[in-house]
């Protein structure tokens, strides 16, 4: 699904994604697109504060069964295409420096941006509590 586009479909896809982990309880802190040029490719990045206690791997067993049981609402949307990191994760923090939501589930487009220094290329924000 992923490539050098941010699609709509994509947009749609991470929100779906997102209000549904919201459903599940989950409630991750950040949730959004980010662009690396360097593998030209988009991935959405999630931050859930169990990523930092336990570890990513209980979180994205629990994405990968939402995808397979939801494939009709995210019939693009891969677990390949889906990062988790730590909230307190360094890019997050320059973020929200920058841009901030406060509202479930918001569409701020943040591109060519440079944050104390640091290059932003592409990212497109549901989420950055």
């Amino acid at each position: 699904m992923v490539d050098k586009t941010l699609t709509k479909e994509m947009v749609a896809a991470g929100k779906r994604l997102l209000e549904i982990l919201d459903e599940e309880g989950i409630n991750p802190a950040a949730a959004l697109w980010l662009y690396y040029p360097e593998y030209e490719r988009w991935k959405l990045l999630i931050a859930e504060y169990e990523v930092g206690s336990t570890g990513p791997m209980n979180l994205y067993r629990q994405i990968r069964e939402v995808l397979e049981a939801r494939r009709d609402e995210l019939p693009d949307l891969r677990l390949f295409d889906v990062v988790l990191v730590k909230p307190e994760e360094p890019l997050l923090r320059l973020l929200r420096q920058a841009v901030g939501t406060d509202t479930p589930a918001s569409g701020i487009r943040f591109t060519n941006n440079v944050v104390n220094g640091t290059v932003i290329e592409d990212t497109y924000v549901y989420r950055l509590t």
